[in-house]
């Protein structure tokens, strides 16, 4: 509701139109083909729809990236991440939940995402985030995104939007504004790699 003193919508409600905006924006972009940036719950992202080979390959070309290296993706909830893994052992759901920060896991045999974000063995990362933009974006699209940091290869993680280079802001179809102005340093999510038993490798910590 806008304020008669003021004419203008009170903070908390200018907050949420802009997510709901800039979510609307962005999926209109990814599915169209288009790349996008974008904050998520652990650094800010390219991103696009990750069962769009072309546009992965899109995704690759803008970091300048072997397209032999898989790409990590976000879903919005564990049921949707059970539509392109098929087996999920119990202990990766208590894992996820009690990991006290972001966690991907590297599962086995996933399907139904573009060829070039799965790696050669049939695996791929994904990860459920809990992040209000990307999450609400996830669940709007109702597929997963692509995840990967807005660096080009081998250059340092940018933690913030401020750190982000202009080559990488240029090059994607679409910038969202949302959480632009955030200061908080982000660092990317620990990696596990899981197979259908249970057994799993630690990647990244």
């Amino acid at each position: 509701m806008v304020s008669p003193s003021t004419g203008e919508m009170p903070i908390g409600q200018r907050g949420s139109y802009m997510l709901q905006d800039e979510v609307k924006k962005a999926i209109e972009v990814m599915r169209a083909g288009g790349v996008i940036l974008y904050p998520t719950d652990t650094v800010w992202g390219i991103g696009c729809d990750a069962t769009n080979e072309e546009a992965v390959r899109k995704v690759f070309a803008i970091k300048k990236r072997e397209d032999s290296k898989a790409l990590i993706c976000l879903v919005d909830s564990d049921v949707r991440l059970q539509r392109y893994v098929r087996n999920v052992a119990d202990v990766t759901w208590d894992m996820i939940e009690l990991s006290e920060k972001p966690l991907t896991v590297i599962f086995d045999k996933v399907t139904g995402l573009a060829p070039s974000v799965i790696a050669e063995d049939g695996s791929a990362g994904l990860r459920i985030t809990k992040e209000e933009f990307s999450k609400e974006l996830c669940f709007r699209f109702q597929k997963p995104i692509v995840s990967t940091s807005a660096n080009i290869s081998g250059e340092p993680t940018p933690q913030t939007f401020e750190e982000i280079s202009e080559e990488i802001k240029n090059a994607v179809d679409y910038v969202v504004k949302y959480s632009r102005q955030s200061r908080e340093k982000h660092k990317p999510s620990s990696i596990i790699k899981m197979d259908a038993n249970g057994q799993f490798t630690i990647i990244r910590e």
